[in-house]
């Protein structure tokens, strides 16, 4: 796993082996990250990565300037993992919360410029999270939300459906405000 862009451009980071979150391919997070760059400008923004996994992608959102990143993960390897990188790193901006993402999105209050989601594929209320997300306002007007998601799950008809993009076996549907 390697930080693409920005501050932290070619960090390798190495997960622990007893880690059970999949992280996203080196080649789709190039990818997604190529055209989130012709549609948003990073610096400054506020991000929420939900099932966090490793953190890969708040990190990224990090090194290329995200005023704060908000991580949340419900798994401890995988928490104190993110928790880890962020010391080695000295970062102080992404802040970690163990809990379960539905909790956290039900309970939520703040609005995010971009919101990630990855989660496990076979997850049962993987279809809910747009109208979740979109119904609970977490989106600032103009913002993004991307959900990473198997072949299996097709969101063209949401209302706020942008696009679908898949690499190899990663699914990105983009959601905008």
């Amino acid at each position: 796993m390697r930080i693409i862009s920005g501050k932290y451009r070619g960090r390798h980071l190495t997960p622990p082996k007893n880690i059970t979150a999949r992280p996203t391919t080196d080649f789709a997070k190039e990818s997604l990250f190529n055209l989130l760059q012709n549609r948003m400008d990073f610096e400054g923004i506020d991000m929420l990565d939900l099932f966090a996994g490793t953190g890969g992608i708040g990190l990224e959102f990090v090194s290329r300037g995200a005023r704060e990143v908000t991580a949340v993960e419900l798994a401890h390897v995988q928490q104190n993992f993110i928790i880890q990188t962020c010391k080695q790193l000295d970062i102080d901006n992404l802040h970690v919360i163990r809990g379960d993402a539905f909790k956290y999105i039900n309970s939520c209050h703040i609005q995010y410029d971009f919101i990630y989601a990855d989660p496990p594929y076979a997850l049962q209320q993987l279809p809910t999270l747009p109208s979740l997300i979109f119904d609970k306002q977490l989106i600032k007007q103009g913002g993004w939300f991307v959900l990473e998601h198997s072949d299996d799950n097709d969101f063209s008809a949401e209302p706020n459906f942008a696009e679908h993009r898949r690499y190899g076996s990663v699914n990105f549907s983009f959601f905008k405000q």
